[in-house]
């Protein structure tokens, strides 16, 4: 599903999902700190650029985290169920 840009809230929300600081966030995606300092401090849209945006989409995805687009309640994000559970019969 192709999905908007990220919004500064929801990579504040997914590091803190996945406990990681600014500079766990830059290593994963290769994206520079001071990068995405500027993207979450803004309000609303980053001004990331779409290599950027993808980037670190795809490190927060890899750990674990769903961006839920706006679907009437504002764009968010969870975290991903385990594959270790088992399905309830």
């Amino acid at each position: 599903m192709k999905s908007g840009p990220l919004i500064s809230a929801q990579i504040r929300a997914a590091r803190a999902l996945v406990r990681w600081r600014a500079q766990d966030l830059a290593r994963e995606s290769s994206v520079g700190v001071a990068t995405i300092r500027r993207a979450e401090l803004t309000d609303g849209e980053t001004s990331m650029t779409a290599a950027n945006d993808l980037a670190v989409r795809r490190a927060l995805e890899a750990a674990g985290v769903e961006f839920i687009d706006e679907n009437g309640g504002g764009p968010g994000v969870r975290l991903r169920k385990s594959g270790k559970e088992k399905p309830r019969k």
